[in-house]
């Protein structure tokens, strides 16, 4: 429920699309990622596209994590089971706040479509810097079930009863 009379916060998303293959020419969850962020009235500050690779995603999140004008990263890919996926750990690796709720919602949207290979995704979020951090799969489903689920109301700060969004100026407090 959003409460309209409260003035609409827009936040700024740094986006990584996380494959091996995926360029401009071929994205397409990220471009999903990018139409919803900016059709909700937020901005995108930037998508970048990052190999499968541990260090390149440390940089990446790292980079991000230190921006000033980021309030949200998302990357989408590189969360299955293969040997080459590989965001969870990284981002694991790096979050100082882990957000289980968010994967244990994601898995639950994702079983009421596609039952039980929703154990497959390994959707995660967190806080680093008093950033949010999330990876999501890399297929356009994912991303908009994501968006439409659970993202279009965390960062929507009139949504209530509470929203990740009012949270930001509160993340790094002592």
């Amino acid at each position: 429920m959003t409460e309209d009379r409260k003035k609409f916060l827009p936040l700024n998303f740094s986006v990584a699309v996380v494959s091996d293959t995926r360029s401009e020419a071929t994205d397409k969850s990220g471009i999903v990622l990018e139409k919803k962020i900016i059709e909700s009235g937020h901005y995108l500050f930037r998508k970048t596209f990052v190999k499968d690779d541990v260090e390149e995603l440390k940089n990446f999140f790292s980079k991000n994590a230190k921006e000033k004008k980021v309030d949200v990263i998302i990357s989408t890919g590189g969360t299955g089971l293969t040997g080459r996926d590989s965001t969870p750990e990284v981002l694991k690796e790096i979050l100082e706040k882990e957000i289980p709720g968010f994967g244990e919602l994601f898995r639950m949207i994702s079983y009421q479509k596609i039952g039980t290979s929703a154990i497959q995704s390994r959707a995660l979020g967190g806080i680093k810097n008093g950033k949010f951090l999330f990876s999501i799969p890399g297929s356009p489903s994912a991303c908009r079930d994501a968006w439409d689920n659970i993202f279009k109301f965390q960062f929507d700060n009139r949504f209530k009863p509470c929203n990740l969004s009012e949270l930001i100026p509160r993340l790094t407090e002592k």
